[in-house]
């Protein structure tokens, strides 16, 4: 099977992060077993990064061919050196990209230049939590997002702010290649996965990681390394500083879940994954911080009914 194409589009002022998140998503993907095919283009003959570092074998917009089988990603960049008399430059290539049926994809900032473009119209989407407002006062027919790390609507893809494009390209391959291998690229890059799920197949803890508080961010990761052991209110209190009072309510604020329905559902996902691995009922029920296999069937059974009643 063909690698899929990836074609990076660069403006002037590009921010590093922004593009070398998700290359490097990709370019881990590859090192993993499933290699994609990385390309980038910009109007520029030679863009710098907004820190100062110019870039070489940067190929011309017109010299790629964008088809339907591609994903774009557009890197953010500093909006201050955005020269909107440019746009005959690239806007006709990127609308062209869009209506050859690609995935197009833009990182922090770039959202602005899928909204000068047209790519936005009908679309929700985000961008960095400093320009949200900015880009729902330029462009006020769009349906801007807050405390939202990515939003994916049709075949248009919008992150939020620079690192949040690891977590896009982490999407996009875990949409092409599955949640375990999303996973694995996930380890070797060594971060969380965090992305908003609205699929009841997608992961309990990345459903639940759409928002941007740091301080359940923590309490999440504890929770996901403790699950074999007994985790209580005060614990995670004591952890992020904060009293059990406030750690419940931001808990549930951020999430949209209790504590304790957080904790049984991600105890419960992990133990049909182990299941599934063929792991012995009993250890997994040890290893989930069950009380025994009797408590995890039982949970087992009423997730499977409740997943039948929603098909």
């Amino acid at each position: 099977m063909k690698p899929t194409r990836v074609v990076f589009l660069l403006f002037d002022g590009v921010h590093l992060l922004d593009l070398a998140g998700p290359v490097t998503v990709f370019y881990e993907s590859g090192c993993c077993g499933r290699p994609y095919e990385l390309h980038y283009v910009s109007p520029y003959p030679h863009p710098a990064a907004s820190a100062g570092i110019g870039f070489t074998a940067i190929a011309p917009l017109n010299s790629v061919t964008i088809t339907s089988e591609d994903i774009v990603v557009v890197a953010g960049m500093d909006l201050s050196r955005f020269r909107r008399a440019d746009d005959v430059l690239w806007v006709p290539w990127l609308r062209t990209a869009a209506a050859a049926g690609a995935v197009i994809c833009s990182v922090c900032t770039a959202a602005f230049a899928l909204a000068v473009a047209g790519l936005l119209q009908g679309h929700n989407c985000t961008t960095h939590w400093a320009y949200t407002r900015t880009l729902q006062q330029q462009f006020p027919e769009l349906t801007v997002l807050e405390n939202k790390l990515f939003v994916k609507s049709g075949r248009i893809y919008t992150s939020a702010g620079i690192a949040t494009g690891i977590d896009l390209a982490l999407f996009l391959v875990e949409e092409q290649h599955g949640a375990e291998f999303a996973y694995r690229v996930a380890k070797d890059m060594v971060v969380y996965i965090r992305r908003n799920g609205t699929e009841s197949q997608h992961s309990v803890f990345l459903q639940n990681r759409q928002h941007v508080s740091y301080v359940i961010h923590q309490v999440q990761d504890y929770i996901a390394c403790h699950l074999h052991q007994k985790i209580t209110i005060d614990v995670l209190a004591v952890l992020v500083y904060v009293s059990p009072r406030s750690v419940t309510r931001l808990f549930k604020k951020a999430t949209g879940s209790s504590i304790g329905q957080y904790i049984q559902q991600l105890r419960v996902e992990k133990a049909q994954q182990l299941l599934k691995a063929n792991h012995k009922m009993e250890s997994v029920a040890r290893e989930c911080g069950f009380k025994g296999p009797g408590q995890l069937l039982q949970l087992l059974k009423k997730e499977q009914k409740a997943a039948s009643g929603k098909q």
